[in-house]
């Protein structure tokens, strides 16, 4: 027992040790150089990457620290729902800013998070008016990009450009050619199987099922009972047609007639997907220019907008008020309703 005991404790030690000494060379890595600095920027500024994770738009970004990606993806799910996606596994984008900073590099897509004026933008011409820009902006313009940011322990160490692409495979593809050789590495080997050999299995979702079949020739809304439905229909007669039926998001039937008239309908799930985040209604609100043009008369209200008093709008009268006037006129500032 005491020699078990003894080596027990010996292990610990030099595990402490082992630890202690990793955790200190990474300390004494060198920084990153001002050439090498250079040497990335150049090389991947502009370079044009498949997606691996999805991207909300907004101001915050993802985070890539010891190969893992944050936020987790159920507080991911509720960005893209809030904001919308900046970009989705599959999507090509391109590199459009990078920042090196003392401990992470930044990596901006698609313009970033923020609209950025053009250099040209910022000249004006002063004259007795006032200034006024030579080449004025869309202010009401949104930013369509995002961004990652990719830490380290210490600072930014002295990294190749293979070993910069392989800390960024958690979001980033370099070698895939088509957007389906990017996105089959983003799903399950069972969804990846299917979509090779462009079959549609139960629970797969929009997006899936494009990779696998493509767009659908026909589309056909309908209703059963209090369920609205969209089915998707591949093939004609006298070869097999298949009929994908959605719910949502997900697929809940698919029907193939044969062409010898047998009926095959497939309704079990097959595969478990997590439910594509929609943008929340009322997430961006639409706002109205004050002189917007309008149909309405000096002092109508919108419909359904409460007055100040408190009292919402009725109809507008039909009849005109009683009139004092003897011969029955109506009053002058009386308008019948249209």
């Amino acid at each position: 027992m005491k020699f078990l005991r003894a080596t027990t404790l010996v292990l610990a030690a030099l595990s402490a040790l082992a630890f202690a000494d990793n955790e200190d060379k990474t300390s004494k890595a060198p920084e990153m150089s001002k050439e090498t600095r250079m040497q990335i920027v150049r090389a991947f500024n502009a370079e044009l990457v498949y997606i691996r994770s999805p991207f909300p738009m907004g101001k915050d970004g993802l985070k890539i620290k010891n190969g893992q990606i944050s936020p987790d993806r159920e507080k991911l799910q509720q960005m893209m729902a809030l904001w919308g996606p900046a970009a989705k596994p599959g999507d090509l984008a391109r590199i459009s800013n990078i920042v090196i900073k003392d401990n992470y590099i930044h990596f901006e897509i698609n313009g970033g998070p923020i609209k950025k004026q053009k250099w040209y933008q910022r000249i004006q011409i002063q004259g007795s008016g006032g200034a006024t820009p030579v080449a004025p902006s869309d202010q009401n313009a949104n930013a369509r990009g995002s961004f990652v940011d990719l830490y380290f322990d210490h600072h930014v160490p002295e990294l190749t450009g293979p070993e910069l692409k392989q800390l960024l495979r958690p979001v980033f593809d370099f070698d895939s050619k088509s957007p389906v050789e990017a996105y089959l590495e983003t799903v399950s080997p069972k969804v990846k199987d299917a979509i090779k050999n462009h079959r549609v299995l139960v629970g797969m979702n929009h997006e899936m099922v494009m990779y696998s079949k493509g767009r659908a020739p026909k589309k056909v809304r309908e209703r059963d009972g209090e369920t609205d439905y969209e089915e998707w229909i591949y093939g004609d007669p006298p070869a097999d047609v298949d009929f994908v039926r959605f719910v949502g998001d997900e697929v809940i039937q698919i029907k193939t007639m044969k062409v010898d008239g047998q009926k095959i309908v497939r309704t079990e799930k097959e595969i478990e997907v997590e439910p594509q985040p929609s943008v929340a209604k009322g997430a961006e609100p639409e706002t109205r220019q004050p002189n917007a043009p309008t149909l309405r008369r000096p002092g109508e209200e919108a419909p359904g907008v409460e007055p100040a008093g408190g009292v919402a709008p009725g109809p507008r009268p039909t009849a005109p008020p009683p009139s004092s006037d003897p011969r029955g006129n109506p009053p002058p500032n009386w308008v019948p309703s249209m």
